[in-house]
């Protein structure tokens, strides 16, 4: 009976667990769960390195929401205070991972939005009337401006930079035109350059 409560009184002392060896308690050295949080801590860097997430694109490091190993010096230095990276606390790893599944939702909408739009295109003809000389040459041209602003008046969202074109269009004929529309769709669209003088097919 004394020597329980002197084994219970060695472990109130050490704040830890006690163990009886040759009838003398020996204390195990107590937990310090605060020093073991600080060492764990995410804006504590490990082996001279920081896991942080990008807020926006570095160059040569990744793009924004990705997570990345840095060293500590260029994380404390430059990305941190520039403001293009954050601690990856586990908090912040949650958000950047529920942001990236709705980005993956939207683009995945987008896409089908833009496969729609080029399966319509597929089926369209445009035709435009220029002046032009006996041979067919047209004192002016057919340019991405003018293809793109003939499939707007269809409703078409296509701009010009979409319109893939080499050079302008300088003759009478009918032309396939190939269009960029985003991701990796693309489109192609008929067109037919006609003289000003003959009326578009119905």
């Amino acid at each position: 009976m004394a020597k329980s409560a002197a084994n219970a009184k060695a472990k109130s002392a050490t704040g830890g667990s006690a163990k009886v060896k040759g009838g003398a308690a020996v204390a195990s050295p107590p937990r310090q769960p605060g020093v073991e949080r600080r060492r764990n801590h995410p804006m504590r860097p490990k082996n001279g390195y920081y896991q942080v997430i990008l807020t926006q694109a570095v160059p040569h490091v990744g793009q924004p929401g990705d997570l990345v190993k840095v060293r500590a010096g260029f994380a404390r230095n430059y990305l941190l205070p520039m403001g293009l990276a954050t601690f990856a606390t586990p908090h912040n790893v949650r958000i950047v991972e529920r942001h990236k599944i709705r980005l993956r939702q939207l683009e995945e909408a987008r896409r089908a939005e833009l496969l729609n739009i080029a399966a319509q295109i597929n089926q369209t003809k445009l035709y435009v009337t220029e002046l032009s000389n006996a041979d067919g040459y047209l004192y002016g041209s057919v340019n991405a401006d003018r293809i793109a602003s003939e499939l707007q008046a269809l409703n078409f969202p296509v701009t010009a930079d979409q319109v893939r074109l080499d050079g302008t269009i300088k003759q009478l004929g009918n032309y396939k035109v190939n269009l960029h529309l985003g991701q990796d769709v693309d489109a192609i669209v008929e067109l037919w350059v006609m003289p000003a003088d003959i009326d578009q097919p119905a």
